[in-house]
């Protein structure tokens, strides 16, 4: 069916291109001119509303099986449903740039909405940094990747999404993503701005601190739901590869943690200006080769899109975003001295400042193994690529390193710890430690003595989170309160430290996960008659036998297996095979998680006969359930620390203020 909408979506990019670039001249120069600085914030509603309606003529296109449309032709089929149609929008390149587009102009909207009366000296440049980036990307969709551009000869149907990208997960995994990515620019647009207007005062740390958490657990929640949909729907026995794209999202995650912990030294003592807004300005940048790495193709990967024109423009955009607003901050060195220095070697601050060397030496690692393969094809001409054991011998120890210092800094005190409150802190955590891990080396032997010390630093970390919230509830059970109670009004009266004790509680969990799924993964591949059994760890699996059905535009073949242990389960994995991708069949993973081990029996179908004589691969992964609890344990702390705090005003203030508020321009 062909439609209007497809044009009526490419002007509306570019009179969003054309608004976009005009506000941000005006945001400049509205300075110094009231009336161009009130047009540029009008502008931004403007873009907003065009780019959603760009987004909505898409989404029309798609619901409609507008196959004149080039986009619509290689993402969607008529044989998707409505929910899978709807997230095509992000499935491909053009539309993933239309969706980061549409986002962060409904986010620059939010930013001035919350922002225009707290801090008017910088918003202006805010407002002009976050619409120069929104031009950007507008250039690449209307005049590099247009998501409108038409077929010259229109089929009856669309090739359909990746099957791989049929999943649950592509609906929520890849917008989060974008989202998390996108959502960095605030951080860094209020840096830039900090930096223009040499305001380098503790007002622009005030104004991201809640920003760069929520980005940073956009972000986190996109790498979670990511590791999940690999593990559900790649089939290979696990949830992070160590992949390009796996590791481009990893890298603004982990400089974000470090910016969350090195705010808390700057506003407590005037520490660290630098680290703070060099860790703004890379975390964007990283955020932005994240985005290249995925939309250049210059990187093979399974999540990547192919070889494309928008990489040079990506990597000019890197370029100057990095050099202009390190140039920018090298300027300023000058007015960014610390206001206090390190007193002891036992201190808070100390443990933050290992913290972030720990995060940016895991980065560095990361970084260098992505790009090694493009430098080894640009020296000798042959690409070198990276495996995950690399990552894992360099990262480990970094990892291993920072889970430790985890339970440490909330040990410390601010400026200097004395030696009897070292050893009062201490004492808990390190028995924890200790028994745990001397009990793990005990039941599974010195050959897993790396495994136990991993799992040692969890109790250690345990041990010190414990104790952090034990004497916290014990003052408060001193006073009568119940143990809920004075649990639940602890955290509620300091919800930044204790939500923060949270997110290390969920790190930890999570980490408990990893360890047990990587230490202790069990394989086995099995060709099976049905009715025969084999027996794998402490498990039997009967193969039951073969189905197999159609719908519209998949077949599938379905085995079925019984597994006896202490929770019997039925599980049943399939193979399908989707009209037009005929090469690529799909394997549906049957998972099934037993208590009270919390060890996920994961079976995928990788062949079969005529007679139905099925072959299987198998793995069992202990405590993979921990990864997702952990996870959203970690997401929970991250709300109960950047939940506003009601602040109780007098009543006569209360009175006054609606009558301030009427009076302001902006209100």
């Amino acid at each position: 069916m062909i439609t209007p909408f497809a044009d009526v979506g490419y002007i509306a990019l570019v009179l969003a291109l054309v608004v976009a670039v005009y506000s941000a001249v005006a945001a400049v120069a509205g300075q110094q001119v009231p009336a161009l600085l009130t047009s540029a914030y009008r502008g931004v509603g403007a873009v907003a509303t065009l780019v959603s309606l760009a987004v909505l003529a898409l989404w029309v296109g798609l619901l409609g099986h507008d196959f004149t449309v080039r986009y619509i032709v290689e993402t969607s089929s008529r044989t998707m449903d409505p929910l899978a149609l709807i997230s095509a929008l992000w499935g491909g390149q053009a539309g993933s740039l239309l969706f980061w587009a549409w986002t962060q102009a409904l986010l620059t909207g939010l930013v001035l909405w919350r922002s225009r009366a707290r801090y008017p000296a910088l918003l202006p440049v805010v407002t002009a940094t976050l619409l120069a980036v929104q031009a950007f990307f507008l250039f690449l969709l209307a005049l590099v990747a247009n998501p409108f551009a038409r077929v010259p000869l229109a089929p009856d149907d669309g090739r359909g999404l990746n099957p791989l990208l049929l999943d649950v997960g592509m609906r929520i995994h890849p917008p989060l993503l974008l989202t998390g990515y996108m959502s960095f620019v605030v951080p860094f647009a209020f840096a830039v701005a900090a930096l223009v207007t040499g305001d380098l005062s503790r007002t622009w740390l005030t104004a991201v601190r809640r920003w760069t958490l929520l980005a940073w657990a956009i972000q986190a929640a996109g790498l979670l739901m990511g590791a999940w949909w690999a593990y559900h729907v790649l089939g290979w026995g696990g949830y992070w590869g160590w992949d390009p794209v796996e590791n481009a999202a990893l890298l603004p995650w982990l400089t974000a943690t470090a910016l969350l912990h090195s705010i808390m030294v700057q506003e407590r003592r005037g520490m660290l200006k630098v680290w703070n807004l060099g860790l703004a300005i890379g975390t964007f940048a990283l955020a932005t080769f994240g985005t290249f790495v995925v939309r250049s193709g210059v990187i093979s990967s399974v999540h990547s899109f192919a070889q494309s024109a928008i990489g040079p423009y990506f990597f000019a955009f890197v370029a100057v975003l990095t050099l202009g607003s390190g140039g920018l901050l090298i300027y300023r060195l000058p007015a960014l001295r610390a206001e206090g220095q390190f007193d002891a070697l036992a201190s808070r601050e100390v443990g933050f400042l290992a913290n972030n060397w720990l995060l940016l030496a895991a980065a560095a690692a990361t970084f260098w193994g992505t790009l090694f393969p493009l430098l080894s094809e640009a020296v000798r001409g042959v690409k070198v690529a990276i495996g995950p054991q690399f990552y894992r011998g360099v990262n480990g120890p970094i990892f291993l390193a920072l889970l430790v210092l985890m339970g440490i800094g909330p040990l410390l005190a601010w400026r200097r710890t004395s030696r009897g409150s070292l050893i009062r802190n201490f004492r808990l955590p390190v028995l924890a430690a200790a028994v745990g891990g001397l009990a793990l080396l005990v039941a599974v032997g010195l050959d897993r003595a790396g495994a136990a010390l991993a799992f040692a630093a969890c109790a250690f970390v345990l041990g010190a989170i414990g104790l952090e919230f034990g004497r916290g509830v014990r003052v408060r059970r001193r006073a009568g309160a119940g143990w809920g109670s004075a649990l639940t009004s602890l955290v509620t009266t300091n919800r930044r430290r204790y939500g923060g004790y949270i997110v290390h509680l969920g790190i930890v969990v999570l980490a408990l996960g990893v360890i047990g799924s990587s230490f202790f993964q069990q394989t086995a591949d099995v060709t099976l008659r049905r009715g025969e059994q084999t027996t794998i760890g402490r498990y039997t699996l009967r193969y039951t036998g073969l189905t197999s059905y159609r719908e519209p535009g998949v077949a599938a073949t379905t085995a079925g297996i019984a597994v006896q242990g202490a929770t019997p389960l039925t599980l049943h994995t399939e193979r399908r095979v989707y009209s037009g991708w005929e090469q690529q069949p799909v394997t549906g993973v049957a998972i099934g998680t037993t208590l009270p081990w919390l060890e996920d029996v994961y079976v995928l179908l990788t062949g079969w006969d005529d007679a139905g004589t099925a072959t299987f691969r198998v793995f069992l992964n202990p405590l993979v359930a921990l990864v997702w609890v952990g996870g959203l344990l970690l997401l929970i702390g991250t709300v109960i620390a950047a939940w506003p705090v009601a602040v109780r005003q007098p009543h006569a203030v209360r009175r006054a203020v609606p009558s301030l508020v009427g009076a302001l321009p902006d209100a």
